[in-house]
């Protein structure tokens, strides 16, 4: 039995430092480091240790990224496959796992940081405000990658819940067009520009004016379109029943009414 897996390691948004502990210790001690060098922060390489492998896979296909994987596994190497942001969510890690099944090689995945929640916490925004949204929508615009029917940004915005959109910010004229049909014009949306990255940008406006701003703003990719009454200027005066002096549950008795 071979001492190491292979492990898909989800590098964050952007800031080095918003790796998890477990995906930056693997990175120290990897003998190599197959990295997406298009999206990964070139600072999280400093943490190699001296002689280790690093290979960027932004200009490999698939089959070529595999094969570096499972010859480092064959080896005898600690191999690791860094990703930006989760590697759950749009990380194209499905097709290198089917691959991996069946050649029977073993691997790991480390959650990492996705955008949406990197760049909540810099907006200091709660995405499921009690009373105003209990649900966060994450899709993307059909494109190159289609998305099924079902699930057409029209249908998904019937619910007016808060939405993250990736990957569509260089269609936002046509996203706002489908938003309208069931949100009003006076919808809060942030457009989040390479968040937690040193020249991160937020550009605010509503459905109403956004595409005309982001136009202007220049920004066609590396962007997130947050969309909902979460993102309000004024914030809602809602607040959780969890904390609530009227609220029972297994660590705390009521005390009594809130008002």
């Amino acid at each position: 039995m071979r001492a190491h897996p292979i492990y898909f390691i989800g590098a964050g948004p952007g800031d080095p430092e918003l790796i998890t502990v477990k995906g930056k210790r693997i990175l120290e001690t990897a003998d190599r480091i197959v990295y997406a060098g298009s999206l990964v922060s070139a600072e999280m390489l400093k943490w190699a240790k001296d002689g280790a492998e690093l290979i960027d896979s932004a200009p490999l296909t698939l089959e070529q990224t595999h094969g570096l994987l499972v010859e480092g596994y064959r080896k005898g190497l600690m191999v690791a496959r860094l990703h930006s942001g989760d590697p759950g969510l749009y990380g194209a890690i499905h097709e290198q796992m089917v691959l991996l099944d069946a050649e029977g090689i073993p691997y790991e995945v480390v959650p990492g940081v996705s955008a949406v929640f990197a760049a909540a916490a810099a907006l200091k925004r709660e995405l499921t405000l009690p009373e105003i949204s209990q649900t966060l929508i994450i899709t993307r615009k059909s494109g190159k990658t289609p998305v099924p029917e079902r699930e057409s940004l029209a249908s998904l915005a019937s619910h007016r819940a808060t939405v993250a959109l990736y990957l569509s910010v260089h269609a936002i004229e046509d996203v706002v067009a489908e938003l309208l049909k069931h949100y009003p014009e006076n919808t809060p949306v942030v457009v989040a520009h390479r968040v937690s990255w040193p020249d991160e940008s937020f550009i605010f406006g509503t459905l109403a004016d956004i595409a005309e701003r982001v136009k202007k703003a220049g920004i066609r990719r590396q962007a997130l379109i947050l969309v909902g009454e979460s993102f309000a200027e004024e914030r809602p005066g809602k607040r959780s029943r969890l904390y609530a002096p009227d609220f029972s549950h297994g660590f705390r008795k009521s005390r009594g009414s809130s008002a």
